[in-house]
């Protein structure tokens, strides 16, 4: 291709995209579409209250578009003694936004003396979620659940959030994630009040197990790997993590009470 020449009256200016018009090129527009990323993403998470405080459940699976990228990824991790966070969105700033949380919680107690309330660790998070709506506006979205223990009202309590930061508390179940449209189903119909701790667990299984059957992107427990989802219950006791032993047995029975059904 020769250099393009222009007559004084025909001269394109300093605009690129006429110079290109005028070459019979076409620019690429520029795209915002982060998928083209294929930044790893978590997928689903839920919560729910029982008697004596809430349980926390995440599946394991990491999803880059249609490929599974990490099959034993933690999603719900320990905030502090008496609350925890389960991340749903791209996996990468949610990572650090709980590390910056997790810190930002010790660094208080170590400040003050005494641990921040149930309901300012849910209000710091929020903080941290608005924070990070420039790169949730370019699809890096992260969306969190947060749960506890609240001494002061003696009951477990929950939050969800928007990414704006918006924080809303939930008095019996939220699930996020792309299966939490199933998840959320199974609790609705399977919770009552003041359902008991190994009831919770199980209903908090059961979910994942249909979220996973349903929506592709959400892992189901593993067997041949080991690998099951991170299940926890905070009480006033504090943060308990439910053993894979444990977990192992009720898909057992889970998947016993399917098979009959077939």
């Amino acid at each position: 291709m020769s250099m393009p020449m222009f007559a004084a009256g025909d001269d394109p200016g300093a605009s690129f995209p006429e110079l290109l018009r005028r070459m019979g090129l076409q620019a690429v527009a520029p795209t915002s579409d982060a998928s083209v990323l294929l930044t790893p993403h978590a997928t689903t998470c839920i919560a729910l209250r029982f008697a004596d405080g809430v349980v926390m459940a995440g599946d394991r699976r990491a999803t880059s578009g249609n490929l599974i990228s990490h099959r034993s990824m933690e999603k719900l991790v320990q905030a502090d003694a008496f609350s925890g966070v389960a991340i749903a969105g791209a996996a990468g700033p949610a990572m650090e936004m709980i590390k910056l949380f997790q810190l930002q919680l010790e660094h208080y107690e170590k400040v003050e003396g005494s641990s921040l309330s149930l309901e300012g660790k849910a209000n710091q998070l929020s903080m941290m979620v608005r924070s990070n709506l420039p790169a949730a506006m370019q699809g890096l979205a992260v969306v969190p659940i947060f749960g506890g223990f609240d001494p002061r009202r003696n009951t477990g309590r929950l939050w969800t959030y928007d990414i704006t930061g918006g924080r809303y508390e939930e008095h019996e179940f939220v699930s996020t994630g792309s299966g939490s449209l199933h998840a959320g189903t199974v609790i609705k119909l399977g919770h009552r009040p003041q359902i008991t701790r190994d009831e919770a667990i199980n209903l908090a299984c059961r979910a994942l197990w249909e979220a996973a059957d349903a929506d592709s992107a959400t892992g189901g427990p593993d067997a041949l790997r080991g690998i099951y989802p991170v299940v926890a219950t905070i009480t006033a006791q504090g943060w308990q993590r439910i053993g894979d032993d444990d977990l192992a047995e009720r898909y057992v029975t889970i998947a016993s009470e399917m098979r009959s059904r077939t």
